[in-house]
């Protein structure tokens, strides 16, 4: 939190993402991914990462920092009058989740909104406006590896602390259904998710899991950084 909280300080491009089990089978089988994470700071989200982790350094998480949880305790704690853009889900939705988040977390201004389909042809007024809209937040939910390495593409143009964020605006939007906190506690979310979309979670879930746990059993111990925060030493 820390680290988020003082790249926003900062005002400079920061990219901050998470990865759980699909994001790193994602990474390992499409073009530019794993080149996209490298330029986050890539916080971990779920029990899969945290299982690899106990097998590959014998050492848990201190905690698990999904995004649907973490970006709101790190939006409760920006300063007041801080600035936020909502780019992602489908038309209609980031304006819902502007108004969810006018109400949930009144210090922050909201100062632009774009749903996650537009065109190619579009985008550098889109990286004009949100720049130009004095952002200091920027949350991202095109899904990924889209959104990832759209942003890695483009951090260095938006002025902004850059946030990947999956499915946040729906959940805030209230077109997504959240697991009970219990069941969030448990960290078995994942099996909330796959109850309520079972044919189009299966895959990525059993097949996903597995094959994330059997390439972690095979895998090397290797050293990762964390980027630097622009501006600060």
């Amino acid at each position: 939190m820390s680290l988020a909280l003082a790249a926003v300080a900062v005002k400079r491009p920061y990219m901050i993402g998470f990865a759980n089990a699909h994001t790193v089978n994602m990474a390992r089988k499409t073009e530019g991914f794993a080149r996209a994470l490298q330029r986050a700071l890539v916080l971990n989200d779920g029990i899969g990462v945290d299982l690899a982790s106990r097998w590959l350094y014998r050492s848990s998480f201190p905690a698990n920092l999904n995004g649907t949880d973490f970006v709101p305790e790190l939006l409760d704690r920006l300063p007041r009058g801080t600035r936020l853009f909502l780019l992602g889900a489908a038309p209609g939705v980031a304006e819902r989740a502007a108004q969810a988040i006018g109400l949930q977390h009144k210090h922050i201004e909201v100062v632009g909104i774009q749903h996650g389909f537009f065109a190619e042809e579009d985008e550098s007024d889109l990286i004009s406006r949100i720049a130009t809209s004095g952002a200091e937040v920027v949350l991202v939910a095109m899904g990924h590896p889209r959104q990832e390495i759209w942003v890695a593409k483009n951090i260095d143009r938006l002025h902004a602390t850059v946030m990947c964020v999956g499915a946040l605006i729906d959940f805030y939007a209230g077109t997504a259904r959240r697991a009970p906190l219990w069941v969030r506690q448990l960290r078995m979310e994942w099996i909330f998710r796959f109850l309520l979309e079972p044919r189009r979670l299966a895959h990525r879930y059993l097949i996903g899991n597995a094959t994330f746990l059997a390439s972690m059993a095979t895998s090397d111990r290797r050293e990762g950084t964390i980027p630097a925060i622009p501006g600060q030493s």
